[in-house]
This record gives structure tokens, sequence and C-alpha cells, in this order.
């Protein structure tokens, strides 16, 4: 056995070692180390159902399309683009997957929040410049990076896909593209959360015979108000007549007293006369004008006449008063 001096630091449990109750997602109680243990932000998500992830593949394979065209008639060859993959990943994965060095702009949609991101080889960023200085279109033999005068060509043909590509929501007419800046190493790329949910295009394309991939990458946040545009409207059904509910007697009401009066109208005498009325006096009522209402515990509810019925004063309903 080991002896510690008084100083002595004796080691205890790593954090990851500690022990964290949790709850399975069978709802039993258990205990795990905290290593085991991963974060995850609710205010992101990155969950999409496969009738909306078609969606969203129909909307970008138009806008590929027409995005083909207008590169065709601006650098007046013919441009291939068409789409490989569409998916889901979390930022930080997407972003270690990159080729170092790429071309990478980063760009905002107003008014969607987050920055997205549009990866260009630099040898397909070349090539659009040389074809867009008049050149054939072709790679160098080599890589390097763009220079600024090629950088600020490029965002010609780049301004004009993130265009394109806010033409193709004509649900949001006001969708504005920016460009805000380029980078070429993703690892200096903080856009956005490394567990943030990201949907990438994985695209493949370029002038003439020459084929490049090239990505565009949105935060789940820019698309989710898109998404909600992209779903179905619901099917107006026609309101049918409103039926109420049945009224069902209840026999506790059955020897319940309700308070009931009768209050006479259609009779009018002079103030000489009404001082005159003595215990005895006669009144003589005018039939038709005679007008009774029925008060049940002192609302009104009923009209009706009066008359006689064996010989007995009576009270004939005749339609009821509303509410």
């Amino acid at each position: 056995m080991a002896d510690h001096g008084p100083d002595a630091v004796i080691p205890g449990p790593s954090d990851a070692d500690e022990a964290v109750p949790v709850l399975t997602s069978r709802g039993q109680r258990t205990v795990v180390s905290k290593g085991r243990l991963r974060p995850y932000d609710f205010r992101q998500s990155g969950f999409l159902a496969p009738s909306e992830l078609r969606r969203i593949r129909l909307r970008h394979e138009q806008f590929l399309r027409s995005l083909s065209a207008r590169l065709a008639v601006l650098l007046r060859i013919e441009f291939g683009l068409q789409l490989e993959r569409i998916g889901i990943v979390g930022y930080q994965k997407f972003t270690e997957g990159l080729p170092q060095p790429t071309h990478i702009t980063l760009f905002k949609v107003d008014p969607l929040k987050g920055v997205g991101l549009l990866v260009i080889p630099p040898r397909l960023g070349l090539a659009l410049v040389d074809r867009l200085l008049g050149g054939m279109g072709l790679p160098p033999e080599s890589d390097r990076e763009l220079s600024e005068i090629e950088v600020a060509l490029l965002d010609q043909i780049q301004q004009l896909m993130l265009h394109e590509w806010c033409l193709h929501w004509p649900e949001m007419r006001d969708l504005r593209p920016f460009i805000l800046g380029h980078e070429t190493n993703s690892r200096f790329l903080q856009t956005s959360p490394p567990e943030a949910a990201v949907l990438v295009l994985n695209l493949k394309g370029g002038p003439g015979d020459y084929r490049e991939s090239l990505q565009m990458a949105f935060p789940y946040a820019t698309l989710e108000p898109l998404t909600r545009l992209l779903a179905p409207p619901l099917a107006d059904t026609p309101a049918g007549p409103s039926s109420a509910p049945e009224v069902t007697w209840k026999p506790e009401f059955d020897d319940l007293p309700v308070p009931v009066a009768l209050e006479w109208t259609g009779l009018q005498m002079t103030v000489g006369e009404l001082g005159r009325l003595r215990p005895g006096s006669i009144l003589l009522l005018d039939g038709p004008a005679v007008r009774v209402q029925l008060r049940l515990n002192g609302m009104p509810r009923f009209v009706g006449r009066p008359g006689l019925r064996n010989g007995r004063w009576a009270v004939e309903l005749t339609a009821p008063i509303a509410s």
C-alpha cells in the first residue's frame, strides 16, 4: 500500500468517468459515464421528411437546368450542369471533407438567416475566368490559387448563380443574394455551429467537355422557411351544416320548481282612471290588443294571448322570445 504524505494529491476519477443518470429511449433510468454522452442543440434540426427532400431536389433540378442555359449564354459555350447528390450533413463533417486548398465563397440571401457556402475547385474557377476573358475555357496544367482580379471576375459568375437560385423561389419574391467574402481553407470557416445541419448540393459541371465537382451548402435555418412554402396546401373541405348536439332531458329536473309569472300589456288608462281604482273595480280588456308575456324565473321567455279554458284563466303560448 502506498504511503501518501500530507501534501500528496490523490488523483480522483476523470470527468469522462463521472457517472450520470440518464433516461433511455424505452423510459428506463440508468447510469452511464459522462464520456459517452454527446451534446445536442435542439435549436438546430437536421431532419427532413423524404417527401420534403424530394420536393427540394425537384426544385433544384429546375434551377440547374435554367442555370446551365444562363451560363451558356454568358460564356458563349455549352455549359453542362447536373445534380449528383443532395443530402443533409453536419456542418463540421462537411467542412472537414472539403479538399485543401479550394475556393470557398461565403454568401447570404436576405431576408433568410444563415450564411451559405459555394465551393468551386480552383481549376474550374480558372477555367471559367479564362473563358470569361475570351479563352478556350480550359483548366490550367497545375493547380494554383486565384488572384484578386480572378476572384473578382469569378464573383460575376457566382453572383449570377446565386441570383438564378433566388429566382427559382417565386413564393418569396424579395430574396437578395450578397457575397460576403472568400476562403481557401475550410478549417478557418466559422459560419455555423459544428453540429448545425447543412443541406449540401453536390454538382458536376463545366464549360465545353470539361467537368468538375462543385458544391453549394445551405444551413438548415436558411432553407426552413422555404421548405414550408413547398408544402402542398391543405385541401379545402366544404363546411357542412353544423348539427347541434342532441339535448337529453335529465330526470333530476322533473321536480325542480320554477317561478312562473304573467305580464299583461295592451291596456291603457288615464291617470285619473288609475287613481279611482278600488277593490272590486272591473277592467275591460280589448282582446286583440292584449299581449301576455310569460316570465320564467323573472326572465321573459314566451308571448301569448289570454283566454278561458274549462272556466279558468289560461294563456296560449304563441311564440318564443329570443334570448
